[in-house]
C-alpha cells in the first residue's frame, strides 16, 4: 500500500543534498545510533516541499502506509523527519482523528528521542485532541500513565499550542502522573516537559501557573519549577 516512487524520491533527494561533515555533527549531537545525511530542518522542508506536493497520498490507508514504511525503514535520520512531515501535508488534514492515533503512539514509542516525540506531541496529538475532545482524553489520561517515557512525555506536551482552549484538568493530571515519586518522575525529559508545558501555558494564564507550581512545590522537581516560572 505504500506509495514506493515517493519513499523513493525522498530518499534520492535527501542524499543528494547531504553534508557529510554536518553529519557527523549531527549525529554527535543528537546522540543517535542512525547517521544523518546532513540537513538542517529547514533544507529537509524545503527539499520535501515539491516532492509531497507532487505525491499527494491517495487515500488514508496509503498515507499511513507511506508513512510507517519511511519511518520503520528510514537509513537516516532525515527519512524520518520526512515521515513527520508527510503526516502533516493537506490531504492529511482529513485524517487528523483519534484513529491516527494509533500510528502516532507507533512513531513515539519506537522514535524515543525528542527530536522526533515533540513535534508528534504538540504538531499531530495536539491538534487531534483540540478537534475530538471526548474520544481523545481517555487516550491521553491513559498515556499519562503508560509503560513508555516519550509516551508520557507525549502527554504532557500535546497542549503547548492549545492556549486558552488548553484542558486544565487533562493538564494536571498529565503532570500529577509524572511528578517526583513516579516511575519516570526523575527522568530529566519528563521533569523538563513538565516545565515546558506549564511555562507555555504561563502565557496565557500565570496566576494559574503560579498557584499550580506553589501547590506542588514538593512533588515538582526543581528543574520544573525553574522552567515553569522562567519568565514570571
Amino acid at each position: 500500500m505504500a506509495d514506493q516512487e515517493l519513499i523513493a524520491r525522498v530518499r534520492a533527494a535527501l542524499a543528494a543534498g547531504g553534508d557529510a561533515q554536518r553529519a557527523v555533527a549531527q549525529q554527535r549531537y543528537m546522540k543517535s545510533a542512525m547517521p544523518f545525511y546532513g540537513l538542517g530542518l529547514p533544507a529537509v522542508r524545503s527539499t520535501l516541499r515539491p516532492i509531497l506536493r507532487e505525491h499527494p497520498p491517495a487515500d488514508r490507508e496509503v498515507w499511513e502506509a507511506t508513512t510507517r514504511a519511511l519511518w520503520d525503514e528510514a537509513t537516516h535520520r532525515e527519512e524520518r523527519y520526512a515521515a513527520i512531515e508527510l503526516t502533516g501535508v493537506a490531504a492529511a488534514r482529513a485524517w487528523q482523528d483519534p484513529a491516527a492515533l494509533a500510528l502516532y503512539e507507533h512513531l513515539v514509542r519506537t522514535g524515543s528521542w525528542w527530536d522526533y516525540v515533540d513535534p508528534i506531541a504538540s504538531g499531530r496529538v495536539g491538534l487531534i485532541l483540540r478537534g475530538h475532545r471526548a474520544a481523545t482524553t481517555p487516550v491521553i489520561r491513559a498515556w499519562a500513565v503508560a509503560d513508555d517515557l516519550w509516551v508520557r512525555r507525549t502527554a504532557i506536551l500535546c497542549q503547548l499550542q492549545a492556549g486558552a482552549d488548553t484542558d486544565l484538568d487533562l493538564l494536571t493530571a498529565a503532570i500529577d502522573a509524572n511528578t517526583l515519586g513516579t516511575a519516570f518522575g526523575r527522568e530529566f525529559f519528563i521533569r523538563k516537559a513538565i516545565g515546558w508545558a506549564l511555562r507555555q501555558h504561563a502565557r496565557t494564564d500565570p496566576d494559574w501557573v503560579r498557584s499550580f507550581v506553589a501547590a506542588r512545590s514538593a512533588r515538582l522537581a526543581p528543574l520544573s519549577m525553574r522552567e515553569a516560572l522562567k519568565h514570571l
